[in-house]
């Protein structure tokens, strides 16, 4: 399987079991926040991998200059999107920042199954 389909993969699962665990234990708004994180996440690895694709000289759908925009707006989509979380649904802005490092998360776990993997 190629490590980014594997990354994605984590990233999603990760995400999911992450989301059921804070439902479980802290309530329905911060598993919602940390569903909102997760994402969030996963839409920002999403976008990272197509750049590099479109930068590789690969066949992207939309050209490099569309995915470095989303990388450079995506601080500003983030804030905005944090202060409707926090302010607007009441959720707790630590759920959704733990959220945000799922696809973290994923890359560590990634390396470290291809470093045991590889021996």
């Amino acid at each position: 399987m190629n490590t980014l389909i594997r990354i994605r993969r984590l990233t999603i699962i990760i995400g999911l079991v992450g989301t059921l665990a804070v439902l479980l234990v802290r309530g329905t708004r911060d598993a919602a926040g940390f569903l909102a994180g997760a994402a969030f996440s996963l839409i920002s690895l999403r976008s990272w991998m197509q750049l590099a694709k479109a930068a590789a000289g690969g066949t992207p759908t939309r050209s490099a200059r569309t995915y470095g925009l989303f990388l450079a707006l995506r601080y500003v989509l983030l804030a905005i999107g944090l202060y409707a979380i926090v302010n607007v649904l009441g959720i707790t802005p630590v759920a959704t920042i733990v959220g945000l490092l799922v696809s973290f998360a994923a890359v560590i776990l990634g390396i470290l199954y291809e470093s045991v993997i590889s021996k």
